[in-house]
């Protein structure tokens, strides 16, 4: 079974680092928005079926290539973005191309309206917490996350966006232990694993 964040204890860490690090520059979180809004998959579609992610997400952590699991996880993506509301599909949707487009204040628009009428919807709290993260919005961006994944631990892109945020945080054993949880539930991606890789190498293994 593929690793899962513990919700409570992520929540609690999260407002830990919300707290430490209000007043932090914004600037030096660039790096960490690259890193997790490049596995957006906009979709649109009916209400996401647990059974069929379950079955992805079984077919993601035996995916053999990174081909495989690209479209394995594309499948992922388009799950996550059903809404089961004609009315949501097209404002999530609005709020995922306004996320790619970088227009970040259409985007949080659109994703806090879909988070109004259905706060069970995980891909708008992980849509959201980019464009929160890209305006420098660093605490609600990590609230998001955690929001997102305590409605869906195995959400991988969201785990890539922790971990990248903590790593910007000088926390690089915290940062590794998230990659390492993320490359477990989606082991063919080669992004992942390269920072992986790089966070052993800089722990020598041991999380600091």
């Amino acid at each position: 079974m593929p690793a899962v964040v513990n919700a409570p204890a992520f929540r609690r860490g999260a407002r830990r680092i919300i707290l430490a690090h209000m007043d932090r520059p914004t600037r030096r979180f660039k790096p960490a928005v690259a890193a997790f809004a490049a596995l957006i998959v906009p979709a649109q579609g009916a209400l996401a079926d647990a059974a069929r992610l379950d079955d992805l997400f079984d077919r993601l952590a035996g995916a053999g290539t990174a081909q495989e699991g690209a479209l394995i996880a594309a499948e992922i993506g388009d799950e996550l973005m059903r809404t089961g509301s004609p009315t949501l599909d097209l404002l999530l949707r609005r709020g995922a191309e306004a996320v790619a487009a970088g227009d970040d204040a259409a985007a949080i628009e659109h994703l806090t309206a879909v988070i109004d009428h259905a706060p069970e919807v995980t891909q708008a709290w992980h849509l959201r917490s980019i464009a929160y993260l890209r305006t420098g919005h660093v605490g609600p961006a990590i609230h998001d996350l955690g929001q997102a994944l305590a409605l869906e631990p195995r959400h991988f892109a969201a785990l890539a966006g922790l971990a990248a945020i903590l790593e910007e945080m000088g926390r690089p054993g915290d940062a590794l232990r998230v990659w390492q949880a993320a490359l477990a539930i989606n082991p063919a991606d080669a992004d992942i694993g390269a920072s992986v890789d790089r966070l052993l190498r800089l722990t020598d293994g041991t999380p600091l």
